[in-house]
């Protein structure tokens, strides 16, 4: 039986895999901020043994995986996006509940986009270095954007605008997604951080001058992109600059 040109065995073992790399997300949530090691006998030893499922984290993550499978079939995208999803739920978490990004969790994610990126290249010559290019620009501008953001923001107000944690990630998702997406995704985080930022200080949960973390609502915006066509996205960020005259 297939769904989407996939087999259903491919669905099943992914979504497996999803029960398993969620509470491995969670695992790392715990000992990333407090900076101890990943890949410890530990895991087995205590976690494992006592762990109480975070079912949030499991249904979301599953659900993603499952997805990712039904648009992308086994291709090269989808073994880049089941990379990349439990590093960007790992950086929202983290950010949300202690207002920082790892330098390692970045780091990796530079790593594996630099990997995809001369993959693209060793496996199709021809549509590679175009792959390489945009996947170089990408992770110059999302960077670039936000640290020119960071830099003036930090001149005219006197402090951090955003954290530099946020510069990193960025960059490192620009190798992910080229170019063009970073830009679409920067944009979503922006108008996204507006709304909900604006929501929190009419119900008065966070003072004015209070820091709202910003990694979630990147992570969100890059699931976003990941899961909309290319074509539905540049329509929807059109409509919302020409107030739906497009």
């Amino acid at each position: 039986m297939y769904i989407n040109d996939t087999h259903i065995l491919a669905y099943v073992l992914i979504g497996f895999l999803g029960i398993f790399i969620s509470q491995f997300i969670e695992w790392c949530n715990k000992r990333m901020p407090e900076y101890n090691k990943i890949f410890t006998k530990e895991i087995f030893t205590e976690y494992f043994k006592h762990f109480k499922p975070n079912y949030i984290l499991l249904t979301i993550t599953v659900i993603m995986y499952l997805t990712l499978v039904y648009y992308f079939g086994i291709s090269i995208d989808l073994f880049k996006y089941l990379l990349l999803i439990p590093m960007l739920l790992i950086a929202f978490c983290i950010d949300f509940k202690l207002q920082i990004i790892p330098n390692r969790l970045t780091l990796t994610m530079f790593e594996i986009g630099l990997f995809f990126t001369f993959l693209s290249v060793i496996i199709n010559t021809n549509t590679g270095i175009t792959t390489f290019t945009n996947n170089l620009l990408g992770m110059l501008v999302g960077g670039g954007i936000f640290l020119l953001i960071t830099l003036i923001g930090g001149a005219i107000a006197g402090k951090e605008a955003m954290g530099f944690g946020d510069v990193k990630l960025m960059g490192a998702l620009g190798l992910f997604f080229g170019w063009i997406n970073i830009i679409i995704i920067s944009v979503l985080s922006f108008l996204l951080a507006a709304v909900i930022s604006i929501g929190i200080l009419i119900f008065r949960k966070k003072k004015m001058d209070e820091y709202i973390p910003f990694g979630p609502f990147i992570v969100v915006s890059s699931f976003i992109v990941i899961f909309t066509p290319f074509d539905l996205l540049i329509t929807i960020v059109l409509k919302i600059f020409t107030l739906g005259m497009y």
